[in-house]
């Protein structure tokens, strides 16, 4: 694959994670009992985002071409303290950057909230935390690993 099929790829992951959950698009029918499933596609491109929970929480991301599966996500978290806001974790998860298409930036601030993200490893294999702060006490953290489907 070259560099620019991948920086297609990933520019498409970014743009659906944009337009999904981070974005607040609109859920999908449900694959599971009780599953929040939320779908993008573009040409011969398909993101698939299910997850179970809610203040305690496991999913997966999923990227198809052509109907094949290439790439995957999975991700687990809780929270932690009082004043978490999920509006803030969507806004954070907005700026998720080209370098490191998992979940949020490095570091994002607003206000009273601080977001964090570690990760390990590329697009073809890595994992990674993100956490949330308010007014510097941990109120969220959130674990993810994946990479590259052969």
């Amino acid at each position: 694959m070259t560099s620019g099929t991948r920086g297609q790829i990933v520019r498409f992951l970014i743009k659906a994670k944009q337009a999904t959950y981070a974005g607040k698009g609109a859920e999908t029918a449900p694959s599971r009992v009780k599953s929040h499933d939320l779908v993008y596609r573009d040409g011969e491109y398909m993101y698939y985002d299910t997850y179970l929970g809610g203040d305690r929480f496991a999913g997966e991301e999923a990227l198809w071409i052509s109907g094949v599966p290439y790439w995957s996500m999975n991700y687990a978290g809780r929270v932690t303290g009082e004043n978490f806001s999920g509006d803030f974790l969507k806004e954070a998860l907005l700026h998720v950057p080209e370098e490191e298409p998992y979940r949020g930036p490095r570091e994002y601030r607003n206000g009273d909230y601080a977001y964090r993200c570690d990760t390990d490893g590329s697009f073809d294999w890595f994992q990674g935390k993100e956490t949330i702060e308010y007014q510097g006490k941990l109120i969220y953290e959130c674990f993810f690993h994946g990479g590259l489907i052969r």
